[in-house]
């Protein structure tokens, strides 16, 4: 995996990307040795998913939580990508984990005329509330290894995944639904940044920087066994100069794409 970030958050200590590394954490090709969970087994595979809070998520997301979990930058820098750059006219979009808010500019959905914004989500306020949503499903993607997205083979153009990857205990099986309910050239956009809830998060994301995190997702996309090509990094923060480089500057925002070949 890739290491060494070059400057630290001021406020949380934690290793922050030069302008440009994002981009190049993901390997041109691929092989075996190149999947951060190939070889493991047994406990060796469960600490790498474990949580330091292992109750059941339901009991977590019992209640409503009407708030953003990043500051209004990165916020801002999530709304602009996905609805500036991510939709396009006549999408079928499935939002996965969703929650209250999917980061659609208001009227957009009418706008591009979106045939189908779905979200799947762990609260029911949360996802009533969306007003992006077309249709909205509860459902706990990590209360069991057989996960099942319910939604035909090919149903959608779009599928994102929004603050929450770093809580997923059964990633390959999601991507690989997520592969499911694409249609083929489908694209899927998994957006991260390093705030958290961290107990609820995986211990392959709470040990590592946000290097390992592009990277580790973008091994999700490519040993999923979901056909995903075309898997890139971006790096979404917002920058501004101190001296020489451009750092980042509050909550960092970062995406992991690929499409279904």
């Amino acid at each position: 995996m890739p290491s060494g970030a070059s400057t630290r958050d001021p406020r949380t200590g934690i290793l922050l990307p030069s302008e440009g590394e994002i981009e190049s954490s993901i390997p041109t090709t691929w092989d075996d040795e190149s999947n951060p969970i190939s070889g493991r087994e047994g406990n060796d595979i469960s600490s790498l998913f474990s949580r330091l809070d292992s109750s059941p998520d339901a009991a977590f997301y019992a209640e409503p939580r009407f708030a953003e979990h990043v500051d209004d930058r990165a916020v801002e820098s999530m709304t602009s990508y996905v609805s500036d750059r991510l939709l396009r006219r006549d999408d079928s979009v499935l939002d996965l984990c969703s929650s209250w808010t999917s980061h659609i500019r208001p009227g957009l959905r009418e706008g591009l005329g979106l045939k189908r914004v779905a979200g799947l989500g762990m609260n029911a306020k949360e996802l009533e509330a969306n007003p992006s949503l077309t249709e909205w499903t509860v459902m706990d993607l990590n209360a069991d290894g057989n996960v099942r997205l319910p939604y035909d083979d090919g149903s959608f153009d779009v599928v994102m995944i929004q603050l929450s990857v770093d809580y997923l205990i059964h990633p390959l099986e999601v991507m690989r639904e997520a592969s499911r309910v694409l249609r083929k050239d489908g694209r899927i956009a998994v957006l991260f940044s390093n705030r958290l809830f961290l107990s609820k998060a995986v211990g392959l994301w709470t040990g590592s920087d946000d290097l390992d995190h592009a990277y580790t997702v973008g091994a999700y996309l490519r040993f999923c066994d979901g056909g995903f090509a075309n898997i890139a990094a971006e790096d979404l923060s917002t920058r501004q100069r101190r001296g020489r480089e451009r750092v980042i500057v509050g909550d960092p925002m970062y995406v992991v794409t690929a499409t279904k070949s």
